[in-house]
């Protein structure tokens, strides 16, 4: 694999460069080493969820075995391995909210954490039917926390979900027996079923996943968002920095890497500490340096415009600019090779999570109790490893981008609120009335993470570009956003290369034709955004042209999210092949079949370009049936 075959960055290419000098090992040597991948594992067809196995299908019909020992056929293996990945990435997203949530309920007016938006926490009590009347707003937040907490456990009934869903979509669910019940039932209940001697019917277990995967989406990831607004503010549209070229190279740079804004929050305020900021100038730095990488990196951006050093496959590269005092991680999405690859370099790997203890890391466990001196503590650790820099062997890149992040559905509202009659103020009735007429062909949503099969972020990027070209606004979120932003997609001045129509929209607006809308559970904003646009035309998700697409997708949480996005009926295009291509039944189900109960449909395309072309065939078609 050759160097320019791995980023569409060129300061991405010279860093891996100085690896190799440096003796480094990176994510794309491992994909080398890897070589071809197991040709059973890549199709589904492997089986190892007893102890007669593993089993393997030939992927070859009437070659070797066509059944596992327990008789299970390749459609029911392909089958309960996907399964199992919607069930891991439901539950990575969901108990990312529980954690949240269980803040909010201990919060307090004296504690480290504090209620951020009152409007934001009595309106969901509301829709939660909740007694706020004379009651303190700390009263509130604990009581809004324990219905938040039934939702994963409750033993009765359905999840309870917000207004934004529409009335049709739920109605559709409890007709096809998807609804889900409680988040953590729907986890348990579809590892229950991919069992031995459990679900043998490809199509029913699909259905499970689906029902699963909407309670990620609808309620995990929702609460998530919703409560993260409420304790740390909702975003608004902020101004900064991306790329490795936000290190500062006489600062004590700090990468804070994960998902979790409890952790992040506290991070935050404790490099401000003058404290710290006076021992930092005491071993000869001139300040503390805070950078954001992957999803973390977008929550503090959009909250605080804090720098963002880059997504998912950058974060081996920011130890080797050999400028890092500390990479700082919580949960998900984290490289184990940090430990081994931060021994090279002077760099500290602290892992603060019990869900996320990596060997040969640096353990400081994070304490929500006491959340400030705790991140105090772990900030004094990277500070005290600043005179440990090699400056002979620092390289950081010099090309940094300008961009736009912090677009919640609140802040989208108060950019239309320039545009919109004096009766819709307050509303996305400017939008709908500039979907219909033709201004806006449609919202494509481009998500998900980066893949070392495919050069870094250049799907995301060729996408996006022909979508804004056709006058389709782009929303996206997760490493997808990074890497627009990284592009300048994500900032004002790319309105330039968008269509005519489109691009005279975001003038009016002041809005970049890329709209940074957060982290991977803040997808929750965007079907939060389709929900409540599908109410005010009084139709159903599925009918408008809207699109979904994972370019560069690579984890369970991505297919969960893909699962629930095409069950809410919003089509999903992925660029990575999913593991399922040993089973016609799967495949079918997933590309063609699906649209019959969810009224919307995976299609897998390789090529960025082709899979602009299909989503701006599948918007046309939309406004069609709408007659629009």
């Amino acid at each position: 694999m050759k160097m320019y075959e791995n980023s569409v960055n060129e300061d991405m290419v010279a860093l891996l460069e100085k690896g190799k000098k440096d003796g480094a090992e990176t994510i794309w040597d491992r994909t080398e080493k890897m070589k071809s991948q197991c040709g059973f594992g890549v199709k589904g067809l492997c089986c190892r969820n007893c102890a007669m196995g593993p089993c393997r299908i030939s992927p070859v019909p009437g070659k070797g075995a066509d059944k596992g020992l327990c008789g299970a056929t390749a459609d029911v293996i392909v089958s309960r391995n996907f399964a199992r990945m919607v069930a891991a990435g439901t539950a990575a997203h969901s108990d990312h909210a529980r954690g949240i949530i269980h803040l909010l309920h201990k919060v307090t007016p004296d504690g480290d954490y504090t209620i951020k938006n009152v409007k934001k926490l009595k309106k969901l009590a509301e829709q939660w039917e909740i007694d706020i009347k004379d009651k303190d707003i700390y009263e509130i937040a604990h009581e809004v926390a324990r219905v938040a907490l039934d939702n994963f456990g409750k033993p009765f009934g359905e999840i309870t979900f917000p207004k934004s869903l529409p009335r049709a979509r739920k109605e559709l669910w409890r007709k096809e027996k998807i609804i889900p019940r409680a988040i953590d039932r729907e986890v348990v209940s579809l590892m229950h079923a991919t069992h031995i001697g459990c679900m043998a019917d490809a199509e029913e277990m699909l259905k499970m996943a689906l029902r699963t995967a909407i309670s990620d989406g609808w309620a995990g990831s929702f609460m998530g968002t919703s409560v993260s607004d409420i304790l740390f503010d909702v975003p608004k549209a902020t101004k900064t920095e991306s790329n490795l070229a936000v290190l500062e190279e006489n600062q004590v740079n700090i990468v804070l890497h994960g998902h979790e804004p409890s952790l992040s929050e506290m991070i935050v305020l404790a490099v401000s500490d003058k404290e710290l900021i006076e021992r930092a100038k005491e071993l000869g730095a001139e300040g503390i340096n805070l950078v954001g990488m992957c999803c973390t990196g977008n929550e503090l951006s959009m909250r605080h415009g804090t720098k963002n050093g880059g997504n998912f496959l950058q974060q081996e590269l920011a130890v080797i600019t050999g400028a890092v005092e500390a990479v700082i991680v919580d949960v998900q999405c984290i490289f184990p090779s940090l430990a081994e690859l931060s021994k090279k370099y002077h760099t500290k790997f602290i892992t603060t999570s019990p869900s996320a203890r990596i060997a040969g890391a640096t353990h400081i466990e994070f304490d929500e109790d006491t959340a400030y001196k705790s991140a105090k503590k772990i900030v004094l650790e990277a500070i005290e490893n600043y005179k440990n820099r090699r400056r002979e062997n620092v390289y950081i890149p010099q090309n940094q981008t300008n961009f736009m992040v912090g677009y919640s559905v609140e802040t989208i509202v108060e950019h239309l609120d320039r545009v919109a009659d004096e009766n819709e103020k307050g509303t996305l009735m400017p939008l709908v009335k500039a979907i219909a007429g033709g201004s806006i062909r449609g919202v494509a949503a481009l998500v998900g993470c980066n893949n070392p099969r495919i050069k870094q972020d250049e799907n995301h990027i060729k996408i996006a570009q022909k979508l804004i070209e056709n006058n389709i606004l782009v929303v996206a979120t997760g490493c997808s956003a990074i890497a627009l932003a990284k592009a300048g997609l994500a900032s004002k001045g790319a309105s330039k290369i968008a269509g005519g129509s489109l691009r005279n929209i975001c003038e009016a607006l002041d809005i970049p034709p890329v709209l940074h809308m957060g982290s991977c559970v803040d997808i929750s904003r965007i079907l939060r955004l389709s929900g409540d646009v599908a109410n005010l035309l009084n139709v159903d998700i599925a009918a408008l042209p809207l699109a979904g697409a994972a370019p560069e997708w690579m984890s369970e949480k991505a297919v969960a999210i893909g699962m629930y996005v095409v069950a809410s009926g919003i089509d999903a295009w992925l660029g990575v092949l999913p593991q399922v291509t040993g089973s016609e039944k799967v495949v079918n189900f997933l590309t063609n079949d699906v649209e019959k109960i969810t009224g919307a449909k995976f299609f897998v395309e390789t090529d960025p370009i082709q899979t602009a072309d299909q989503i701006i065939e599948r918007i046309e078609m939309k406004r069609g049936n709408l007659g629009i």
